[in-house]
């Protein structure tokens, strides 16, 4: 199986040059890298030259004018400058890696394995680690059952029917439930570990609670399910601001009947699925 693998960056001149070495040392060689330089102000584009030198396997794509900055929208926007410049759909499994990440020697080869024997295996990954007081720990923002957006592994045919990555915040969780609308299967590999150098939304720490509102809206839920859903992260954030922030920047996209980049069949899937789960866990 040929895997072409999307790597956007943005000033990580930091965490850049392990992060290809790890690529490099692919025990699984049929991959193409394509690293996308997002106009970087940093060192990042001289250490992404220096380093694809005489690397077949690795391939620049550099961007002179940033992408705009919009939570999700930018790096949906930087991974396709990269996947665009190939003929993706000669290739059997695309990636979106982030820059900041190093991966097992092992880990494509162990991901064609589990695509190789499952054909319904339309989203695999492993699990992501962080450093904390100087041990590795799982980096707990999402169920453990959930292919994390720094190491989205898609089988091409289900990237493809899925419509691809969609420019709105929260990408990489709607990219989830579109490919189980279409009776994809997602797995994660949960003995394989991927380091994470820079935890996930530094940036958007202090608006972390508006952001989920937004989130909410975009994935296309309604004001039942965003209540419900608004009330469950903020409980276990054990801040009652916070709800009153996320449920507010919920109605507040709502109000502005803002654009969202789903299909109203898609939204009537997601509702229905969330609904499902909620009844599931009452019957429990």
């Amino acid at each position: 199986m040929r895997i072409l693998a999307v790597i956007p960056a943005f000033n990580e001149e930091k965490h850049i040059l392990k992060c290809l070495e790890s690529f490099a040392n692919q025990t699984y060689k049929d991959i193409l890298f394509v690293v996308v330089n997002d106009a970087s102000t940093d060192g990042t584009l001289s250490i992404v030259q220096d380093f694809i030198q005489d690397r077949p396997d690795f391939k620049l794509v550099n961007l002179n004018h940033k992408s705009e900055h919009l939570p999700g929208a930018k790096v949906v926007r930087t991974f396709y400058a990269g996947l665009n410049s190939e003929n993706w759909k000669e290739f059997d499994v695309i990636v979106k890696l982030d820059a900041d990440i190093i991966l097992p020697p092992d880990y494509f080869e162990i991901m064609i394995f589990h695509l190789s024997q499952n054909q319904k295996v339309g989203i695999i990954g492993g699990l992501v680690y962080i450093e904390k007081n100087g041990q590795w720990i799982y980096e707990n923002i999402s169920s453990k059952k959930h292919v994390r957006g720094p190491i989205k592994t898609y089988r091409s045919t289900c990237f493809e029917a899925i419509g691809g990555l969609r420019e709105t915040l929260g990408w990489d969780n709607l990219d989830i439930l579109l490919a189980q609308m279409h009776g994809w299967e997602i797995q994660t590999v949960e003995n394989i570990w991927v380091k994470h150098l820079k935890p996930t939304a530094q940036v958007y720490k202090k608006s972390k609670a508006e952001k989920l509102g937004q989130y909410f809206y975009y994935i296309g839920l309604d004001k039942m399910l965003a209540l419900i859903s608004c009330t469950k992260a903020s409980w276990k954030e054990k801040s009652l601001r916070n709800f009153f922030v996320s449920y507010c920047a919920f109605l507040k996209m709502e109000k502005e009947n803002a654009q969202r980049n789903i299909s109203p069949e898609e939204i009537a899937f997601i509702r229905k699925s969330r609904r499902n789960e909620i009844f599931k866990k009452l019957r429990l």
